[in-house]
């Protein structure tokens, strides 16, 4: 029987075999990328160091180096999908590195600008808003959207945030939490994490969190964020326990902590208070309502915002 070594020298000295392997080196060195490397490693490259990266090489040349036939990341023809072969000289070898596409770098940028929005209970539409989308048709809201505006302009040229958010009060369907999305969206540009609660299910979720024992991890995780926009105060039905223990604790932290607070709600703070003032028994406590009030307004600038009810269609 024929030793091995003896068959694999007969195939590979074939002169078909060697014909193939001929056509493809060539169409390989000819690909503008490997001649481009090759001219940049003219002092450390040879014909032996490219006979033993040829494997590397013709990697390298059977992926895309572009994004312009790609629609996304899923649809990545690459062996790493996403990533893109770069040749690179290891140690006298030919190797290659894979680094982000640019569609991959969109797509993770646009999954950390996501990441910096936390939202509970807000509708899916108010997270996609920008204040460049918000349509001024009112003299309040031209004033909101200056404001907006410089807290943002501020926040850029200082890398600091403001220690006073809004309190936009208006009535229903004006786009109040519209604006609240935007002002997200807008930080979460510049990397800085906002927390969205629609106030009402935040209220009742609380007390069944007292059942699963998560209550003081959900109450810090609000009162800690580093923005927090509170949607639709003043909508829910209050008991003591939620105004005092939930919405003051929340409140008396971030004034003593100057973290920027933003507030919407059908009240001005006058309408506010009356409502705070009363507990779902039907008690009235002139003094907690003022208490709340007294934190509301020292970490919020009241904002009117009026206007065509937008949800009429």
């Amino acid at each position: 029987m024929e030793p091995i070594s003896e068959t694999l020298k007969r195939v590979v000295n074939a002169s078909a075999f060697s014909e193939r392997y001929e056509k493809m080196k060539n169409e390989i060195l000819e690909d503008t990328g490997v001649q481009s490397f090759l001219a940049e490693n003219a002092d450390s490259v040879n014909k032996e160091v490219v006979d033993r990266g040829l494997v590397k090489l013709y990697e390298y040349t059977t992926q895309n180096h572009d994004c312009e036939t790609c629609e996304n990341v899923a649809n990545c023809q690459n062996l790493m999908k996403g990533f893109v072969p770069q040749l690179t000289m290891i140690r006298g070898f030919i190797e290659l590195d894979y680094a982000r596409c640019r569609q991959k770098i969109v797509e993770d940028e646009r999954r950390e600008v996501s990441a910096m929005i936390s939202s509970m209970h807000m509708p899916k539409d108010v997270l996609k808003a920008r204040l460049s989308t918000v349509i001024y048709d009112h003299n309040t809201r031209i004033n909101l959207g200056t404001a907006a505006n410089t807290f943002m302009e501020e926040v850029k040229t200082t890398g600091k945030l403001p220690a006073k958010g809004f309190y936009i009060y208006g009535e229903f369907g004006v786009g109040k939490s519209y604006v609240l999305g935007a002002l997200a969206n807008e930080l979460a540009e510049e990397k800085i994490k906002t927390v969205l609660v629609y106030v009402p299910e935040f209220l009742r979720e609380m007390k069944h969190a007292i059942q699963d024992q998560s209550l003081q991890e959900k109450v810090d995780y609000v009162k800690k964020a580093p923005v927090l926009m509170l949607d639709d105060l003043g909508a829910e039905t209050l008991s003591t326990w939620t105004r005092d223990e939930i919405l003051g604790t929340v409140l008396h932290y971030r004034m003593a902590e100057n973290l920027p607070t933003f507030i919407t709600s059908n009240f001005d703070y006058d309408g506010l208070e009356e409502h705070l003032a009363y507990s779902s028994k039907g008690e009235r406590e002139l003094v907690k309502a003022a208490r709340i009030m007294e934190r509301i307004r020292s970490i919020t600038i009241p904002m009117r915002l009026s206007g065509k009810n937008r949800r009429d269609g």
